[in-house]
């Protein structure tokens, strides 16, 4: 027996999208409150975080911009945040993660797995792949839509 998706079913698009964004970082800023964090400074200290080395500033900065398009000199601002929050230090010419700020990324990942479990739970194992597939494309897109506007 084959079965079909129910006609009502939402259509994936740049709204659907966007609700689904704004709703699970809400959840995730709601937890980086809880600890006087926002979600810029947790993207660029998990950034900093899972480098294989330690980043200067610049590499760094490019590559929380690559994840949140977001003006260098706000994420520059962010860095200067870390480094006075002492979640991040400087290692000659380079940044990286204190203990502390290992500590929160470890603190904020432990209180936000069991909501994710909730909201992730029970998805199919190939709605999931097809999401992900399809969320793949669409960034990789946007990604180059934006690149040609800001050229």
């Amino acid at each position: 027996m084959t079965t079909t998706a129910p006609t009502n079913a939402p259509v994936a698009d740049a709204r659907a999208l966007g609700l689904a964004h704004y709703a699970a970082r809400g959840v995730l800023e709601h937890v980086l409150a809880r600890h006087g964090s926002t979600f810029q400074q947790q993207v660029a200290l998990r950034a900093a975080l899972t480098a294989d080395a330690p980043q200067a500033p610049d590499d760094l900065v490019a590559q929380v911009q690559g994840s949140l398009k977001a003006d260098p000199a706000d994420i520059r601002a962010t860095l200067d945040e870390l480094l006075a929050k002492q979640l991040l230090d400087t290692d000659g010419a380079h940044l990286r993660p204190t203990d502390a700020g290992r500590e929160l990324l470890a603190t904020v990942g432990a209180e936000s797995a069991p909501i994710s479990a909730r909201i992730w739970g029970g998805i199919p194992a190939e709605d999931l792949a097809a999401a992900g597939r399809v969320l793949a494309l669409v960034t990789e897109r946007a990604s180059a839509e934006l690149a040609a506007l800001t050229a």
